[in-house]
């Protein structure tokens, strides 16, 4: 029996493009929002670490993450409940978002470091069918060369 994320199988038929993702929120910045491009690509925001920076104070900091459930409500669900005695931080793995994804700081006055990665997932086919074209397109720049 394999125990196979969506996500997993989704690497293995599209190629991911990876890009290092960060935010920090405190008492003046409370929310981050993570946008997906208007580029009709699949995106998901892997989070990976969530942290207290060593300034905070020893108070309890509580991180939700607010993006649309299946019944399409936007509704924010607590994720990391941080205190800089007890846990100061924690990694997560498994946690994948697809975006528009906000992350609310409720409680605390920070500052509170979250980082991961934004994955774009890059239809084969389409990539393929790119490098097909700019094959073609040197082979004919190759003939035109031998030609002159």
């Amino acid at each position: 029996m394999s125990s196979s994320s969506p996500f997993s199988r989704l690497l293995s038929e599209e190629r991911p493009v990876a890009a290092l993702w960060g935010c920090q929120l405190n008492k003046g910045t409370q929310s981050c929002v993570v946008k997906e491009d208007d580029d009709f690509l699949e995106h998901l925001v892997l989070l990976r670490t969530i942290c207290l920076g060593a300034e905070a104070k020893d108070e309890l900091h509580v991180v939700a993450v607010d993006s649309k459930n299946t019944y399409g409500q936007h509704k924010p669900v607590p994720i990391a409940a941080l205190r800089t005695s007890v846990l100061p931080m924690i990694s997560l793995k498994g946690l994948e978002l697809v975006p528009p994804v906000t992350f609310v700081l409720k409680c605390g006055a920070g500052p509170v470091y979250l980082s991961g990665q934004h994955i774009i997932l890059e239809d084969d086919t389409m990539c393929e069918a790119h490098e097909e074209e700019l094959s073609e397109e040197d082979v004919g720049d190759e003939d035109d060369a031998k030609a002159s």
